[in-house]
């Protein structure tokens, strides 16, 4: 019985791996028998770039350049093969011929080398009769042997669990990715030169803390075994920072990571990276005109124009923002007016858009649920909402025109939350009471409540300056730049379920 095209004799992809990966070895274990081991070389000569070649090929042509790479693909023939390698995101081709680099360095190029492997290139910058531009093989050195075939020959890694897990094989197949980190620096130089150039400091405080502090968050909790405390990873650089300010900096900032032990999505990951400054003599507006500034700034620097095409929405970073009250654009999107209505008649309007209260909220609680539920999805192009109530505001300086409110912003861009900024709570009075409250939250059940800090309200009590802050998270922000969907898509190792 005929039984060549039995598809149970047929080998499943499992088997072709395993036989792919057993021959690579092979390789290895030849090499080293014959005395050589890719492994122990140190380091090469790189002295061009493959992006550098391609640029500026006139300088190049002709000339005699020294490049390295992974193998990407190969198109092995009789006495010349064709190749390409990788460089940092950047393709290049090469040509190699049995009579420029020796019969017994061809056939070990030909038999002994897999796409996946990296290799060292001595060769003559020519081009193709096709125009391509590429390098003619003197000499070829294997530099790392690759163990392990790149998905489907290169191209083909399109399993998202897989990519975010294996983040170092999704850089290697899917070049757009390389271009989102590239662009994610480039943002973060960006920040860092803007706010240089504005006499800002660049300072570092503590990511342990013994009180976690400067935001409404459940921290992640971990224990000194010297001290025998638990300590907790910050959730906010906050606190610490205002201390600067009440030690005589004027301007500060910290980029860097915090830490929040809540759920993950598309748009929150555990650890992320955020931006806060602090400005003496300054406040909440001041903080409006450095976000545009610095939004359009990165904009131009970064992708050269203002206008940026996120996910098929046009967005426009030119121009003033608008600067809309929590109170007038709650009533623009629902019709409850919370300064004209009482609260009897606020819980009944809120319950016919869906908004269900037990009747005990206070007028500040009351306002921000229904804004929290009902506004963000409309706000798409840059918007500032400003003026926050003081309940859920603890840090924030009171209006001096209405005390039930804040002078407090955050901004949102295609209905995100993109930052959060204060003229700074510089009472200490006021400041413990509100700490105070907080506890009693904290007591009722509020794990995201804040904590007490009485040394941050002694340090209020020396005096602290008016002062402007504010955060923005650079994650976010990131993905508006680089047109990404998902927070993963801009975090080299977002956090992943572990794998049974």
């Amino acid at each position: 019985m005929d039984i060549s095209n039995d598809a149970s004799n047929q080998p499943n992809e499992q088997e072709l791996l395993n036989s792919e990966i057993t021959n690579r070895r092979k390789k290895l274990s030849d090499m080293r028998e014959n005395g050589f081991d890719p492994y122990e070389i140190t380091t090469y000569d790189r002295k061009q770039r493959a992006q550098e070649i391609h640029d500026n090929y006139s300088d190049y042509d002709a000339k005699t350049v020294s490049i390295a790479g992974r193998l990407i693909s190969r198109r092995i023939m009789g006495k010349a093969s064709f190749a390409n390698i990788l460089d940092s995101g950047c393709q290049i081709q090469i040509y190699v011929r049995k009579d420029m680099i020796g019969e017994d360095e061809y056939t070990f190029f030909k038999k002994s080398l897999d796409v996946g492997d990296v290799l060292g290139i001595e060769g003559e910058v020519f081009t193709t009769h096709m125009g391509e531009i590429s390098v003619k093989a003197s000499k070829v050195v294997l530099l790392s042997k690759s163990l392990l075939p790149l998905p489907e020959k290169y191209h083909g890694l399109t399993n998202t669990d897989l990519r975010y897990r294996q983040r170092y094989v999704d850089l290697i197949c899917n070049p757009e990715v390389m271009d989102t980190f590239k662009k994610r620096s480039q943002i973060i130089s960006c920040i860092r030169n803007f706010l240089d150039q504005k006499g800002f400091i660049e300072v570092e405080t503590p990511i342990l803390n013994s009180i976690a502090g400067g935001a409404s968050a459940r921290p992640f909790v971990t224990h000194h075994n010297t001290l025998d405390i638990d300590m907790y990873l910050r959730i906010a650089p906050e606190l610490y920072l205002k201390r600067l300010i009440v030690g005589g900096f004027d301007k500060v900032y910290e980029l860097g990571r915090l830490f929040r032990n809540e759920g993950m999505d598309i748009k929150h990951n555990p650890e992320f990276t955020t931006i806060e400054l602090y400005q003496a003599y300054a406040d909440y507006n001041d903080m409006m005109n450095i976000t545009e500034e610095m939004f359009k700034y990165c904009a131009e620097k970064v992708l050269g124009t203002t206008t940026i095409d996120y996910q098929g929405t046009v967005l426009e970073f030119n121009g003033n923002w608008p600067r809309l009250t929590m109170v007038e654009v709650v009533k623009k999107y629902t019709g409850i007016d919370f300064d004209n209505m009482d609260l009897t008649t606020i819980f009944a309007k809120a319950k016919e858009i869906g908004i269900e209260f037990n009747g005990n909220e206070s007028w500040g609680k009351a306002l921000y649920e229904v804004f929290d539920k009902k506004i963000e999805e409309n706000l798409i192009q840059p918007t500032f909402i400003i003026d926050y109530p003081v309940e859920v505001s603890p840090l924030a300086k009171r209006k001096p025109s209405d005390k039930r409110l804040t002078e407090r912003f955050e901004f949102f861009i295609m209905a995100r939350e993109m930052g959060n900024a204060f003229s700074e709570l510089n009472d200490p009075i006021d400041q413990k009471e509100r700490f105070e409250q907080q506890a009693k939250e904290r007591d009722n059940g509020d794990d995201e409540a804040q904590m007490t800090d009485n040394d941050f309200v002694n340090a209020l009590e020396y005096g602290m300056p008016p002062t402007g802050g504010l955060g923005i998270g650079i994650d976010r922000m990131v993905m508006l730049y680089t047109n990404t969907y998902s927070i993963r898509d801009v975090l080299l190792f977002p956090t992943m379920k572990p794998k049974k």
